[in-house]
């Protein structure tokens, strides 16, 4: 019977009785390195819901969703399985942040679970492979014959130790500019020393410059031009937004990711972890990340389509977003709790909402909720 469920993607089941049990049997950071092996290994079961296209299609860039869910960067560092995460559902996968050279991270533990807080704490500090072998990975699953194709963007990562931030960012523009189907300057990760001190004007102008310079070079010969987007903090005041919306008007950066994890701590946290160093990630995440959703929507005029991240768990979450200016929106922490059918749960839920109020396709919400 138990095996009938999860074969079924019953979801009461999963949040109920399969999760409790992996969070019983592993820690954060050993449930984590599992679940990406089952992905590699095309362990999950395939997602047995299919949204209506109509409906949930939606267009970015140049680029066509299958739907508007996607699994943000942090779960598959290296792009061991995007074809696993892709068959749980989601319309696009985020693999990364990716270094340059490998590197190992900080040390161990570095991810802690507030059950009570249904969040995740986590200070990995950029663990990844390196270049070289993301490279090889994606490779791999691009020249297969994809079962699940979906799109691919990849988040692009600093070595701890570099001394050029551009360079590192232009290494990774160069690697994976013919396999990425956009790409990700991520400089808003609370874990590597001196990262967002990149968000400040002068800064974030300065790599910014660079590293478009580098895409373009890319663009001359005549390839597509992949997207590039810039991953931001919620930990921002007002002059931060207001600069970091001129820079990618001024420099005409493609997209924005809003937002990674937090290093505030609310008071209405309950768990033992919750003074943990690193970044807070999950439901105490929402409202704060939506905010500032809304306000990069509204500096910027709407003009920079916006991936919505945080504390997204349900569809109504993922439809707050869109409302608030998000084109697409991610998750990462809700399968910490809910498991592989969250993606199914999401886009059920938000299908059925969409439905309920008529609407022909889910781009029609963007940014409704903001006054321009």
């Amino acid at each position: 019977f138990l095996g009938a469920c999860l074969y079924k993607q019953d979801e009461w089941t999963y949040a109920n009785v399969l999760m409790p049990v992996v969070q019983i049997a592993l820690d954060g950071e050993d449930a984590h390195r599992w679940g990406v092996w089952a992905a590699s290994k095309n362990l999950f079961p395939k997602c047995n819901f299919t949204p209506t296209r109509s409906l949930m299609e939606t267009k970015v860039w140049d680029l066509t969703f299958p739907n508007p869910l996607g699994m943000a960067a942090g779960f598959d560092k290296d792009g061991e399985g995007v074809e696993g995460i892709a068959r749980l559902g989601f319309g696009f996968v985020e693999v990364g942040s990716v270094t340059p050279l490998p590197q190992p991270g900080n040390a161990r533990p570095r991810v802690f679970r507030l059950y009570e807080d249904k969040a995740v704490i986590n200070r990995y500090g950029f663990n990844s492979a390196g270049h070289e072998k993301v490279l090889q990975n994606v490779s791999e699953y691009i020249d297969k014959k994809r079962e699940t194709p979906c799109i691919l963007g990849i988040n692009l990562g600093k070595n701890k130790t570099s001394s050029s931030a551009v360079d590192d960012y232009s290494k990774g523009v160069n690697t994976f500019f013919d396999v990425a189907d956009y790409l990700v300057v991520n400089v808003s990760s609370p874990n590597t020393p001196g990262l967002r001190n990149l968000q400040a004007k002068k800064e974030l102008s300065e790599l910014i410059s660079g590293v478009t310079k580098a895409r373009d070079l890319k663009c001359k010969d005549g390839s597509r031009c992949t997207p590039l987007l810039l991953k931001i903090a919620p930990d921002l005041t007002e002059e931060d937004k207001l600069d970091i919306a001129d820079v990618v008007l001024v420099h005409k950066v493609d997209g924005l990711i809003v937002a990674n994890t937090t290093v505030s701590r609310p008071d209405s946290l309950l768990s033992s972890n919750k003074n943990e160093t690193g970044g807070l990630s999950g439901a105490p995440l929402k409202n704060l990340s939506t905010t500032v959703i809304r306000d990069m929507y509204k500096l910027t005029n709407g003009k920079i389509p916006i991936i919505g991240v945080g504390g997204v768990s349900n569809g109504a979450d993922a439809l707050e977003k869109i409302k608030a200016g998000a084109s697409l929106v991610q998750v990462y922490s809700a399968l910490t709790y809910q498991g592989p059918p969250l993606a199914k749960k999401i886009l059920q839920e938000l299908e059925e909402l969409l439905k309920r109020i008529e609407c022909k396709n889910v781009s029609e919400l963007i940014g409704i909720d903001v006054e321009l």
